[in-house]
C-alpha cells in the first residue's frame, strides 16, 4: 500500500479559496473577526431590538462592540464590506430582512447589477462560471 498524498496544510487550503471572484469564504478567522457584526444582526431577531435600531440605528449599533468600519457599513448597507468585515450573509439576513428587503433582493445590492437584472440571472441559470473562476487566473 503507498502513502498518501501529503496533505495541505489548512490554511493554505484556505488561503485558496480567497481565490474565487466575489466569493468570501466564512471560515474560523472571518468568525472571530465579524464575531460582534454577527451577535448585532441576530439581536434584530427581537422585535423590541428591531424597533430601538429602527427609532434610532446608530444609538442601537454604539451599543456594541463593532468597529467604526463596521458601524459605517452597517449604516450604509454596504453588505460587501460587513462580508470583508466577518459578517455571515445568514445572520446579515435579520438586517435585510429589518428593512423588508427579500434575501434575493438584497443579496442583489452585492453585485454590480440591478434587482431586476439579477432576478432574471438567476432564473436564467446563474452567473456564467466563464470569467468567475480564478481572481489570480483570470478566468
Amino acid at each position: 500500500m503507498s502513502d498518501p498524498a501529503p496533505r495541505q496544510p489548512i490554511h493554505d487550503y484556505l488561503a485558496e479559496l480567497e481565490d474565487i471572484p466575489g466569493t468570501r469564504i466564512f471560515t474560523a478567522a472571518r468568525a472571530r473577526k465579524g464575531y460582534w457584526i454577527n451577535q448585532f444582526a441576530m439581536s434584530l431577531m427581537k422585535a423590541d431590538n428591531r424597533a430601538r435600531f429602527k427609532a434610532d440605528e446608530r444609538a442601537y449599533l454604539d451599543e456594541w462592540t463593532i468597529s467604526e468600519p463596521a458601524k459605517q457599513a452597517v449604516l450604509a448597507r454596504d453588505y460587501n464590506a460587513l462580508l470583508d468585515l466577518g459578517g455571515n450573509v445568514y445572520f446579515l439576513s435579520k438586517l435585510f430582512s429589518t428593512d423588508g428587503l427579500p434575501f434575493a433582493e438584497a443579496v442583489s445590492t452585492m453585485t454590480d447589477m440591478s434587482w431586476p437584472e439579477y432576478r432574471q440571472m438567476m432564473l436564467d441559470g446563474g452567473r456564467s462560471p466563464q470569467g468567475n473562476r480564478s481572481i489570480k487566473g483570470g478566468y
